[in-house]
């Protein structure tokens, strides 16, 4: 060992290690420097200067490598051991930084089939519910197009669709308006997701999903009686109840409903309660503020022209984009938080570390050669 010790101190300034320190996380070999040299390692390293030959260890993969001088610190091609290689006193030791080996080749085919699967499925979802809608809305006159013609059908579909939906608000408006707001919360939340950047194929199901329950479990219901409760609060039909009723809407409403969807998805997440209000707390006021900039004047027709039961349906037009809005300001702590997380998982499988995931502190490296 004092050889190979003695052999760093003869070897040319320009094959030592280099000054400055690395990256734990550098994809090509990375080498660590022993900092922080006492006197006495200094005095070994001057006793031991004479050493005739440096001892020699056969590096990993000797078939592909020539033997490594103890000490000495060599250019070897990156890849050329299939992971990342440390060097201290001569001994070489391999390893994979993401923590563990591949042989024979990178992991990223699997990664790669993984995402094409999911980018079939999200296919097969968008185009299977659009076929379906559209389907419902061609058809809405199947039992009668005897004898019709193709323009006939065409005319009287948006007609008879509307009749048929005034039908359902009649029959069952509740359910009706739950799977109205569930359609457009999950339309809202794939818009989200694609100007946050993700390809039109490529969005979190899980995410969408969790978007669309909350929308049709709580947001359709709710704004069914909300509406109602509005009139009988506020049943004055002079002009200015609308103001008043708009006011209402983006204080007491909006920053009723807007708590709800966020705590909502932050348990559908399975996050702590802690979490959720602390995220809640930073992002209340941002989402009510972006509120004021959209619904005022959307809801100046809310109030002023549509009907009571028709409110939802025009509310949910505008919802589309309201919804974007919405679910960024809930979803992007939560991502940035998980992203955070995974980064401080890779940096920490950045160490120094053996095969076998045998994980060696620095400090302790530096240790047992001083007392060497």
């Amino acid at each position: 060992m004092a050889a190979a010790v003695a052999t760093v101190a003869s070897t040319p300034a320009s094959r030592r290690l280099p000054a400055h320190p690395l990256s734990a996380s550098t994809a090509a070999p990375s080498f660590i420097r022993l900092a922080g040299s006492s006197r006495r390692l200094r005095r070994v390293l001057r006793v031991s200067a004479a050493a005739e030959e440096p001892d020699v260890l056969p590096g990993p993969g000797a078939g592909e490598l020539e033997m490594l001088p103890a000490g000495l610190l060599e250019d070897l091609p990156e890849g050329a051991l299939g992971g990342s290689q440390l060097d201290i006193g001569g001994l070489a030791f391999q390893g994979d930084m993401g923590g563990g080996f591949a042989p024979g080749g990178s992991t990223g085919g699997g990664d790669g089939g993984n995402k094409m699967l999911d980018r079939g499925i999200n296919t097969a979802i968008v185009l299977g519910a659009s076929t379906y809608a559209l389907t419902k809305l061609l058809t809405v006159d199947q039992d009668y197009w005897h004898g019709w013609t193709i323009f006939e059908i065409l005319r009287y579909m948006p007609e008879h669709n509307w009749s048929a939906y005034e039908e359902a608000l009649k029959t069952n408006p509740v359910l009706a308006k739950m799977m109205i707001s569930g359609v457009v919360y999950s339309l809202g939340d794939w818009i989200a997701q694609c100007y946050q950047g993700k390809p039109i194929f490529e969005f979190d199901r899980t995410r969408m999903f969790r978007s669309g329950l909350v929308g049709f479990t709580l947001h359709g219901s709710l704004s069914h009686y909300y509406y109602h409760f509005c009139e009988s609060l506020f049943p004055f039909k002079d002009w200015w109840a609308v103001p008043v009723k708009v006011a209402f809407d983006q204080t007491a409403w909006s920053a009723l409903w807007n708590s709800i969807y966020f705590v909502a998805l932050g348990f559908l997440r399975w996050e702590s309660p802690s979490t959720i209000f602390s995220e809640l707390k930073a992002t209340f006021f941002p989402m009510l503020t972006a509120g004021w900039k959209l619904w005022p004047f959307a809801h100046l027709i809310t109030y002023g022209v549509v009907p009571v039961e028709q409110r939802l349906l025009w509310v949910d037009c505008v919802e589309l984009i309201w919804v974007t809005i919405l679910s960024t300001y809930s979803n992007e702590k939560s991502e940035a938080r998980i992203s955070d997380g995974a980064s401080i998982s890779t940096d920490s499988k950045n160490s120094v570390f053996f095969p076998g995931q045998l994980k060696i502190a620095p400090d302790f490296i530096v240790l047992l050669v001083y007392r060497l």
